[in-house]
C-alpha cells in the first residue's frame, strides 16, 4: 500500500473510530432529528456534562459534528448528515447476522 493510500485509510478509520463508543452513537441519531445544546443531551443521555463534552469534542475533531455558541449554551449539529447512511449499513450487517444465526439455530 502506497503512503497515499494508507493516509486515506486511516483518515476513515478516524471517522469511524469517533463514532465507536455507544453515546456517541445516540448522539449522531438524536442529531439527526435536529440540532441539541449539551444540555438537552447530557439529559437524554443521563451523563455527567464534562463526559457529555467529551464526547461531543471527538465527534467534532472527525467532523462528524459542529456547534454554535448562542450565549451562554453550546448548540451541536450533524456537520454531513450522509453520516446516517452507515448507520443503515450497520443495521444491514446486524439483520444479516441476526439470519445467520436463526437458520443455525434452526439446523
Amino acid at each position: 500500500m502506497d503512503e497515499r493510500t494508507k493516509q486515506k485509510y486511516e483518515a476513515r478509520a478516524r471517522v469511524i473510530k469517533a463514532m465507536a463508543h455507544p453515546s456517541r452513537l445516540f448522539m449522531v441519531d438524536e442529531l439527526s432529528r435536529g440540532e441539541r445544546c449539551v444540555c438537552e443531551l447530557r439529559d437524554m443521555i443521563g451523563a455527567d456534562i464534562s463526559t457529555v463534552s467529551k464526547h461531543l469534542s471527538v465527534l467534532k475533531d472527525a467532523g462528524i459534528v459542529e456547534d454554535e455558541k448562542r450565549g451562554l449554551q453550546v448548540f451541536y449539529r450533524l456537520r454531513v448528515p450522509c453520516i446516517l447512511n452507515f448507520f443503515g449499513c450497520v443495521e444491514d450487517v446486524l439483520i444479516a447476522n441476526a439470519r445467520r444465526m436463526s437458520a443455525t439455530i434452526r439446523k
